[in-house]
């Protein structure tokens, strides 16, 4: 049995929750980080959802792989769907991921892309709706707010400026003014 790689683009980057021998930034083409997912369960609930990201379709991301050990494959495996597929807005999927760390590997990893026809299925909102859905979401893993801004610091230190989450990270710290002609 092989070692496991996993493509993190959100909360996977800064909160893998799964133990791993390496680590190392990596770009996947063909999807892109978006606030995309409504989320029912861990930053909202189904009555005032939340609303994190998903990886939709085109362009390409920057995000984290991991490597996993052969023998901890199928554990790992079996987290990953208990956290990402709660509701099953999101699709398994193994895509090819370019190693950003200088040794021009390229990697097969497993990562989790967004149902567009599930219900959870956000698709493409105006940023101040997306803020307005941020600022007073909360759900099991936390509020909504630690979420983006956790996501969004991640980031930076990769450094990955993500224009729209960090408009609306720079929202929240009281940064920029948010208002309807700003979007």
């Amino acid at each position: 049995m092989n070692d496991l790689w996993v493509f993190g683009y959100g909360s996977l980057m800064w909160r893998p929750g799964f133990p791993f021998l390496e680590a190392a930034p990596a770009r996947i083409k063909g999807r892109h980080r978006r606030l995309c997912v409504y989320s029912w369960v861990h930053r909202g609930t189904e009555a005032e959802p939340g609303l994190v990201l998903g990886l939709d379709r085109g362009g390409s991301c920057l995000g984290r792989v991991f490597r996993v050990a052969a023998e901890e494959r199928e554990a790992t495996i079996d987290y990953l769907r208990a956290r990402e597929q709660v509701t099953m807005v999101y699709l398994e999927r193994t895509v090819r991921a370019a190693l950003a760390d200088g040794s021009d590997r390229e990697v097969s990893a497993l990562t989790y892309v967004v149902d567009r026809s599930h219900a959870q299925y956000a698709g493409p909102l105006p940023r101040e709706r997306q803020l307005e859905i941020v600022r007073t979401a909360s759900g099991q893993s936390g509020p909504n707010p630690d979420y983006v801004l956790a996501t969004a610091d991640h980031l930076e230190e990769l450094g990955v400026h993500d224009d729209n989450l960090h408009w609306i990270a720079d929202a929240l710290r009281g940064r920029v003014k948010a208002d309807a002609t700003s979007a």
